[in-house]
């Protein structure tokens, strides 16, 4: 992890230079996934307000819908674009003000054109991250000749992989496994398979997990083999030189994914402070942060000319046209198959 341990020891350098946060620092709530409280993502208004903003955490997307519905009161949050046509339509964000994201031009348009940043005409979303979501190996136990989704169903794995508690996560796992055409509108024919692949690894996963660390650790220790899991789990275990990598034959199947920041209706905080914090989130310094420490690419185009050029290539963000190509997308998902989804998740972890 010496890579990560330098950009961190940077970061802790720059929270002591700005001061002991501030009151008005932390007064800015952010709803988010556990780890992007990293300060190397937002050093801007670490330098600005003399500290981090507050923190709570949620699991899943759904975890963080459901919260939010419930009340749940923040500034920013968090999410990824395939469930922002149903935050949108409770009511829950508020339009982002596209003339006041100073780095908005510098984005990917190829990010900003993913279905969620914009609906209806209006901005939703400020693009932070994206990257892949495939299945991750241990490659001294398993050869990469035979590495596959359908591995994951082996009897001889019973109680050695993991996949995420995410019904959409693990439904669009199941869809690239049985072939489905879409994993957001699929046919009863198509649900059916995929929910009975999810019943057939049922006995061979041995967690499903809300933390990636979770994850990381078990494949690190050898107590699963094989999980489903995203870009930063991989490269946590390479730097951990740990054997493992990310399958990412578009053929076998391999998922991408977009998440950023939104303005929830339930912001208490000024538009200057909010705004101050979307615009160092998509800034090139966080961008050439994340690529480098994370191993997610940026929304930021201006990022991928100061990272590290070698790491650019080797995960596969040279060409991001190539990079979205054949791969499954995570998309808005038929809010009535989504229903379902979620039901028969429910049932399969339970054992039905």
């Amino acid at each position: 992890m010496k890579h990560f341990k330098t950009a961190l020891a940077a970061a802790t350098a720059l929270t002591a230079s700005a001061g002991i946060a501030s009151a008005d620092a932390a007064s800015l709530s952010v709803f988010d996934w556990s780890g992007y409280e990293d300060q190397g993502f937002y050093g801007d208004y670490v330098a600005k307000y003399g500290g981090a903003p507050s923190y709570t955490y949620f699991g899943s997307v759904e975890e963080a819908f459901t919260k939010l519905q419930s009340g749940f009161a923040a500034d920013l949050a968090h999410p990824c674009t395939d469930g922002l046509r149903k935050w949108v339509a409770a009511g829950l964000l508020k339009p982002i003000d596209t003339s006041k994201i100073s780095n908005w031009d510098s984005l990917l348009p190829q990010i900003k054109d993913v279905d969620g940043v914009t609906i209806d005409g209006q901005t939703y979303m400020v693009p932070f991250e994206w990257g892949n979501t495939g299945l991750i190996y241990r490659t001294d136990q398993i050869d990469e000749s035979a590495v596959s989704l359908q591995l994951m169903a082996d009897p001889a794995y019973q109680g050695k992989i993991a996949i995420p508690d995410a019904a959409s996560s693990a439904y669009a796992m199941a869809a690239l496994a049985t072939g489905a055409s879409s994993y957001t509108d699929m046919s009863d024919e198509e649900f059916q398979k995929a929910s009975d692949f999810l019943r057939q690894i049922h006995p061979n996963v041995r967690f499903y997990w809300s933390d990636a660390g979770q994850l990381d650790q078990a494949i690190a220790s050898g107590e699963v083999l094989m999980g489903w899991g995203w870009n930063q789990s991989e490269l946590n275990l390479i730097w951990n030189e740990t054997p493992a990598r990310m399958m990412r034959d578009v053929d076998k199947g391999i998922a991408t994914w977009v998440c950023g920041y939104v303005h929830l209706n339930a912001s208490t905080q000024s538009d200057e402070q909010v705004y101050d914090m979307l615009n160092a989130l998509s800034s090139e310094p966080s961008g050439k942060y994340i690529i480098e420490n994370w191993g997610y690419a940026h929304a930021n185009a201006e990022a991928f000319k100061s990272a590290d050029q070698s790491l650019i290539e080797t995960y596969g963000f040279a060409d991001v046209d190539k990079f979205f190509e054949g791969s499954l997308f995570f998309d808005a998902v038929n809010p009535e198959l989504e229903g379902r989804m979620l039901k028969e998740f429910e049932r399969i972890k339970a054992g039905f």
